[in-house]
C-alpha cells in the first residue's frame, strides 16, 4: 500500500521488499526529501513574514488598548487639527451680541375683521323691491335698505286691526248690558240668572278684545318684516340678492359691517394666557402699512381653553375711525409685557441641548457657538425674554457684549472647528471680551 504525505515538501515514493516471513506482502514506505524547490522557498518566506506581522499586531493590540481608550474621550472635545475641514464664514453668518431693550410679549396673527358685522336676511315670503344699496354704500342706523312685497302679510295685518275694532265694539255693548243688568237686579226687576248671564257676556267680550289685540300685534310684526332696516351705522360689504328676486325666510339679502373698530381673533398657549389681561396694549403691524405701527388693546380672553388644541382664544381690538385700514387684512399683534435692557442675540443662534436626539423640546440647557481666536467655541448660556417681533432673545449669563456668535448653526458647525473669514466680509474679531458669567464649554 502506498501512502502519500503532503507537508509542503517534495515526496519521493520508495518500494522495499517485504520481510522473508511474508514473501507475498510488500510494504511501501515514504521517504521525505528535505530538499526544497525554489517555489517552496518563496512560500516559506511569505509564511514567516505573515507570522511575524501577526505577532506584532497581537502585541500592539494587547499592549495599546488601554492607551487608545484613554485618548478617545479627549479627542471628541479637542480642537481640530490643521488638516481638519475649515469653515468659511461671512458677515451674514455671524451676529454680534449687543445690549438693547427687550421685552417679553405674546404675538398674535390673523385677519383683522370688523367687530360689528351682520347678515340681513329675509323673514317673510315675498319679492324684493326698492333695493337701492350695493357694495360700499354707507348706511345709517334705522335706514330702510329694501322692501319685501308680501301682500298676504300686509292684508293679514289690516284684517287683524279690523278684528280689534270689532272686538272693542262688542266689549262696549257688553259693558252697557252688564251695567243695566246690575241696575235691574238691584230694583228687583231681573232675576239672578239673567244678571249672571250679562256678567258672563261682558267677560267674554273682554277676552275677545284681548285676543284680537294680540293677533294684531303679531300681524303688525310680520308686516314689519317686509322692510329690511340697517341695525347700525356702517357700510354694505356684500349684496346677496337683486331687486325683484323672490325670497323666503332665511335667505341672505345684504351684509352690513362697521369698520370703525377692527378685531383680531387669535389663540395663545395656556401659559401665555395667564399673563394676558383685558385692557393691555397691543402693537399691530400690517403688510399694507410696512412703516406704520398701530396700537390697540386686549378686548376679551376666553375663560376656557380649547379641549383639542389646549389653546386659549384672545380678541384684540384696533380703532379705525377714519376707515384707513380695510377689514380682512392680515395683521400681527404683539401684547407687550414690559421691557428691560439685556444682552441680545438672534433667536436662531440659540441651540437646545440634545436637539435632534429626541430630547425634551422644553429643555432649559441652551448654548451658542462663539467665534473666538478663529475657532468655534461651544458656550452654554442662560436665556431670558424673547421678542417674537424682532426675533431677538435676551442672554442672562454666558455671553458678553461684542462677542460674535454663529447666526444660524448647522451640522457643519462643531466645537473646535477652524474658521476662515471671507476677505470681503471679514468680521472684526472681539478679542479679550470676557463673558458675563463663566463659560460652560
Amino acid at each position: 500500500m502506498t501512502r502519500t504525505h503532503h507537508v509542503g515538501y517534495r515526496v519521493v515514493r520508495a518500494v522495499t521488499p517485504a520481510p522473508a516471513s511474508s514473501p507475498k506482502t510488500r510494504r511501501t514506505t515514504a521517504r521525505v526529501d528535505t530538499t526544497r524547490t525554489p517555489a517552496m522557498s518563496s512560500m516559506s518566506s511569505r509564511s514567516s513574514r505573515f507570522t511575524a506581522l501577526f505577532s506584532l499586531f497581537t502585541l500592539t493590540a494587547c499592549g495599546g488598548a488601554t492607551g487608545e481608550r484613554a485618548t478617545a474621550d479627549g479627542a471628541a472635545n479637542a480642537p481640530t487639527t490643521d488638516s481638519a475641514a475649515v469653515l468659511t464664514l461671512g458677515s451674514a453668518d455671524l451676529a454680534v451680541a449687543t445690549r438693547a431693550e427687550i421685552g417679553a410679549g405674546v404675538t398674535l396673527s390673523g385677519p383683522l375683521e370688523p367687530r360689528d358685522a351682520v347678515v340681513l336676511r329675509a323673514q317673510v315670503n315675498g319679492t324684493l323691491a326698492a333695493l337701492r344699496v350695493n357694495r360700499g354704500s354707507p348706511v345709517g342706523e334705522g335706514q330702510r335698505l329694501a322692501t319685501i312685497r308680501a301682500a298676504g302679510v300686509v292684508s293679514g295685518a289690516a284684517g287683524a286691526k279690523a278684528n280689534v275694532a270689532a272686538a272693542d265694539a262688542n266689549l262696549a255693548v257688553a259693558r252697557k248690558q252688564r251695567e243695566a243688568a246690575r241696575t235691574l237686579f238691584a230694583a228687583g226687576a231681573m232675576s239672578e240668572l239673567d244678571r249672571q248671564s250679562a256678567e258672563a257676556q261682558y267677560e267674554s267680550a273682554v277676552a275677545q278684545a284681548a285676543a284680537a289685540r294680540a293677533q294684531s300685534v303679531s300681524a303688525d310684526e310680520a308686516a314689519g318684516y317686509t322692510a329690511i332696516i340697517a341695525p347700525f351705522r356702517g357700510v354694505v360689504s356684500k349684496r346677496w340678492r337683486q331687486d325683484g328676486e323672490s325670497v323666503k325666510p332665511g335667505d341672505e339679502v345684504l351684509t352690513v359691517v362697521d369698520s370703525r373698530v377692527l378685531e383680531l381673533a387669535g389663540q395663545i398657549g395656556v401659559a401665555d394666557a395667564a399673563r394676558v389681561r383685558v385692557g393691555q396694549s397691543v402693537a399691530f403691524t400690517l403688510d399694507a402699512f410696512a412703516n406704520d405701527t398701530f396700537t390697540g388693546r386686549v378686548a376679551r380672553v376666553d375663560p376656557v381653553a380649547d379641549a383639542g388644541t389646549r389653546q386659549v382664544g384672545v380678541y384684540v381690538e384696533l380703532k379705525n375711525p377714519s376707515g384707513k385700514i380695510v377689514g380682512g387684512q392680515f395683521a400681527r399683534g404683539r401684547v407687550a409685557m414690559g421691557a428691560s435692557s439685556a444682552v441680545v442675540v438672534p433667536a436662531t443662534a440659540i441651540v437646545r441641548a440634545g436637539a435632534g436626539e429626541n430630547q425634551n423640546a422644553d429643555s432649559t440647557t441652551t448654548f451658542v457657538f462663539v467665534v473666538s481666536n478663529e475657532r468655534i467655541v461651544k458656550r452654554t448660556v442662560e436665556t431670558g425674554a424673547r421678542d417674537d417681533g424682532t426675533g431677538m432673545v435676551a442672554i442672562l449669563t454666558g455671553l458678553a457684549i461684542g462677542e460674535q456668535v454663529v447666526r444660524t448653526p448647522t451640522s457643519a458647525v462643531v466645537a473646535g472647528a477652524r474658521v476662515r473669514f471671507l476677505n470681503a466680509d471679514r468680521a472684526t474679531p472681539t478679542s479679550g471680551a470676557a463673558p458675563s458669567a463663566p463659560a460652560k464649554e
